[in-house]
């Protein structure tokens, strides 16, 4: 929470009041004038609290719930999910190295739950490194942001250059390297098998279905 913020607006920034109360509107098809009529609130307060500049009060709220039909519930019921993680000045960690060694930096490393693994990996030029990737239960997608990429996927070879992007879900052998004079810098994001518990929950559920 900044200074800017009040304990109100952060506690209930993770709701998104505004924008349901946006989409409502745009859902019925109502512009802010005719829902004004509607309430008897002002077109400026509307907009206020479609655009978060101002928290309604459960008054004003309740107001509003009449006119699009529905309760409070829509508003304050908690996410099913939700995860945000920020890692801050990705492209200056892994400095010291030697440059040989190449870096690769998550990008998620907080988040022990996480469902994706993702990392800024720099190559330098002419390096290779040993099997990065081989589990069939995984797939992998590989953007290269500069330079040139060589991949070795069984006895497969492709040749990726800046903006190329590539999928991957195999179970062989996968190397990869930078090729030309410069270095590669890739950005790389694995999905990760879900785990035994979340495994025998999608079982459970799906024997239920059947």
């Amino acid at each position: 929470m900044n200074d800017s913020q009040t304990h109100a607006q952060w506690f209930l920034a993770p709701y998104c009041i505004g924008a349901k109360l946006r989409s409502l509107r745009t859902e019925k098809r109502l512009t802010l004038a005719r829902l004004a009529a509607e309430t008897s609130l002002s077109t400026a307060l509307l907009s206020k609290l479609e655009t978060d500049r101002m928290l309604p009060t459960l008054s004003t709220l309740a107001t509003i719930c009449r006119v699009y039909g529905v309760g409070l519930g829509h508003f304050f019921c908690d996410p099913a999910e939700h995860l945000l993680s920020v890692t801050r000045n990705v492209a200056g960690q892994g400095r010291g190295r030697s440059p040989e060694e190449g870096t690769r930096v998550p990008l998620n490393p907080s988040l022990t739950q996480r469902k994706l693994d993702a990392a800024m990996v720099h190559l330098p030029p002419g390096s290779h490194t040993p099997e990065v990737y081989s589990n069939v239960e995984r797939a992998m997608l590989v953007y290269v942001l500069d330079g040139e990429l060589q991949m070795d996927v069984g006895g497969l070879r492709e040749t990726l250059s800046a903006g190329d992007c590539a999928y991957l879900e195999s179970d062989l052998p996968t190397t990869w390297g930078s090729v030309g004079d410069g270095d590669c810098r890739l950005l790389t994001v694995v999905a990760k098998p879900p785990s035994s518990r979340e495994f025998q929950a999608s079982a459970t559920e799906g024997s239920r279905l059947d």
